[in-house]
């Protein structure tokens, strides 16, 4: 498959005509074309073809496809075995940051994601025409990738024959760099941008041979879906448990079918459906601002307003879709829908205190599995429920894992086909209960492509959801052999100086990489170190606004915690450790801040809950983080240092390399 809309050695492109190049980037845009972006191209392939002759060898190609930004390099120029990115700006006076880590974004895009490009140098080149001569220095970073160079259009070609004098490595095939495999393993942001602008979900995950296939499990699901469709099937409603580890590609995956079975006319209108909130709302905001220009309108004139309306039905809340189904007895529009986490679905308990309390229903006697299986059961012919389910994500008071979702099955629903992994008998999903025992063997179907065993979002290092794991379960020689095999490749770093971490951060990111401070909302001696967990943040503006934004995440000052990281990732991360999860005596103990000292905390579901708390914190971060343990305040009774060494000294021992 060819990305590129037109690609050629240079040799080629300089003799070819001017307007037949035009013509294949027009052939090949898939929008409408407006008159700016016409003469933009003209202008760059008159500056390329001019600048390019001063090169003995090479092959260049326009309008590269990144499928996980959603977007289109303007140039790239293959010579002296370098990747050189071009980010032009037609009519642009002077090199904006914008610019700068736009074109630093593509080259950490191909050198993480790009087979061919793991190995080379890539140096990316901001191309604002009308500015002046700017001061260049050619510096790489460890993995070859150089600090941007600034161009414009009288001395492109002389700083490109420089880069190529200066740092020549060994020739390549461009054809073979061309087509090399695109494995990237994008933000769950970007990924349902992506999606819902059309990319098929192979060109936006990983494939490779180390990584379970998202698609093998849509497939799965597929088979499923068609077999229950079919009038003379012997069940035809089904359940299907996707499960998975930390940062696997669950909400992903679940995105994926929710897109591809967006078929009404099929009768098969599908919904992804999260209780998650800040999720629900960042993605729907993400989906919004995607399809909108900077003037809040998209193509065709509709308005963002139009265009997160569109979303919502894309992504919608869970809660929104229980209510409405209390209003009706009628099924609903939907034949397949997508539970997020499921996992944290209410106990029997919590959904009739918050139905007497908060919904005004008085009689109301089911658990919500229970009450979600039964919207969809009320369909007289077929359905499909498919619950994404991480193991060990259950973090709030009335969070039922799975065990409501099989009793429900088990005492109402006994048509339904039960559909779930081997890897479902681990602990962490079912609590030790064996769950062959609660279904007939004829209603039970055993997939192993419905576990995602190994996680994406920390691409550099797949073993590092089992290292938080083993710190969490106090396994510290399975920690201690898991830490070098990745340490290398994903920094995990420990200081007692909060200052120290931000400086990390903002030293280690690159281009657009997000970074920002999480903490535990049980953190609540964390404020004398300005860390206040107590502040409620705008996950919206936190997780998509940029770096000037004192709002978003980059600015470090606003802190988010479990409740609004849960399902959603950062490049970079500051966990801030307090004493409500400390390490004393061999072993964690469990605190909780209440009035002006900190109580035991004795019940072993609250217990479960703060260790998956820091779960979530530990298992956010896609490249890397850095733990910060406080040294604590002898002069203060609530955070004196015996608080805080015990967990330094665990993590120390096990390796962590000190900041």
């Amino acid at each position: 498959m060819d990305r590129a809309y037109y690609s050629a050695s240079i040799s080629d492109f300089i003799l070819d005509d001017q307007t037949r190049i035009l013509g294949e980037l027009v052939a090949h845009h898939p929008f409408a074309l407006d008159d700016l972006q016409r003469n933009a191209w003209i202008d760059q392939i008159t500056i390329l073809k001019e600048h390019l002759k001063a090169l003995e060898t090479g092959y260049i190609l326009l309008e590269y496809a990144i499928p996980r930004m959603g977007k289109r390099v303007d140039g790239v120029v293959l010579t002296s075995g370098i990747v050189i990115i071009l980010e032009f700006k037609v009519g642009e006076t002077h090199y904006s940051q914008h610019a700068i880590d736009q074109a630093l974004d593509y080259a950490l895009d191909l050198k993480n994601f790009h087979e061919q490009s793991f190995s080379k140098s890539i140096v990316p080149i901001v191309v604002a025409t009308e500015a002046t001569n700017a001061e260049n220095h050619l510096i790489a970073f460890d993995d070859q990738i150089f600090e941007p160079i600034k161009a414009n259009k009288t001395n492109l070609g002389l700083l490109i024959k420089w880069i190529s004098s200066k740092h020549k490595d060994a020739d390549f095939p461009p054809i073979q760099w061309r087509d090399s495999l695109y494995k990237p393993t994008p933000t769950i942001i970007e990924a349902a941008q992506a999606l819902y602008r059309g990319h098929d979900v192979k060109e936006i995950s990983r494939s490779d041979a180390s990584a379970i296939n998202l698609s093998k499990t849509a497939e799965a699901i597929a088979e499923i879906i068609t077999n229950v469709k079919n009038p003379k099937a012997l069940h035809r409603k089904a359940i299907c448990f996707v499960t998975g580890v930390p940062g696997a590609g669950k909400t992903l995956a679940g995105l994926n079918i929710a897109n591809e079975r967006l078929q009404t006319n099929q009768d098969e209108h599908a919904v992804f459906l999260s209780g998650n909130g800040p999720l629900v709302n960042v993605l729907q905001e993400a989906l919004a601002r995607s399809t909108t220009g900077n003037n809040g309108r998209m193509t065709g004139g509709s308005t963002k307003k139009a265009s997160l309306s569109k979303a919502k039905a894309f992504i919608q809340n869970i809660h929104f879709f229980r209510d409405d189904a209390l209003s009706t007895k009628q099924p609903p529009l939907e034949k397949v829908v997508i539970f997020d986490e499921a996992q944290r679905a209410w106990t029997l308990e919590q959904t009739v205190s918050f139905m007497k309390r908060k919904r005004n229903e008085p009689n109301f006697s089911m658990s919500e599995p229970d009450f979600l299986i039964s919207i969809m059961d009320r369909h007289p012919d077929w359905a499909v429920i498919i619950c994404l389910v991480g193991g060990g994500q259950e973090i709030n008071t009335g969070e039922a894992g799975l065990m409501e979702w099989f009793e429900a099955l088990r005492t109402h629903y006994p048509s339904w086909l039960v559909c779930y992994s081997p890897n479902i008998t681990d602990d962490e999903y079912t609590r030790g209960v064996n769950i062959e025992n609660y279904f007939s063997t004829n209603r039970i179907n055993v997939d192993p492509r419905l576990h995602l065993a190994v996680s994406i979002r920390s691409y550099r290092a797949e073993n590092v959801s089992n290292f938080i794991k083993a710190i969490l379960d106090n396994d510290r020689n399975q920690a201690e052999t898991l830490y070098p095999t990745f340490s290398q490749r994903y920094p995990i770093l420990l200081t007692r100086d909060v200052e120290k971490a931000k400086t990390w951060l903002r030293s280690i990111a690159r281009g657009t990489e997000r970074y920002g401070i999480l903490a535990s909302s049980g953190g609540i001696r964390l404020r004398p170190i300005g860390i206040n967990v107590q502040a409620e943040i705008d996950v919206i503006n936190w997780f998509l606004n940029g770096k000037h934004d004192i709002r978003s995440s980059y600015y470090l000052e606003e802190v988010a915690t479990e409740f609004d990281v849960q399902g959603l990732e950062l490049d970079w991360t500051c966990v801030a450790w307090d004493a409500d999860l400390r390490y004393a005596n061999g072993d964690w103990e469990y605190k909780s801040f209440r009035g002006a000292s900190w109580q035991n905390i004795k019940d072993d579901l609250r217990k479960r809950y703060l260790r998956n708390a820091y779960r979530v914190l530990l298992t956010r971060a896609r490249q890397g983080m850095v733990i910060v343990v406080p040294h604590g305040d002898k002069t203060d009774h609530t955070r004196p240092p015996t608080f805080y060494d015990g967990t330094y000294n665990y993590l120390r021992e096990i390796g962590l390399e000190i900041l």
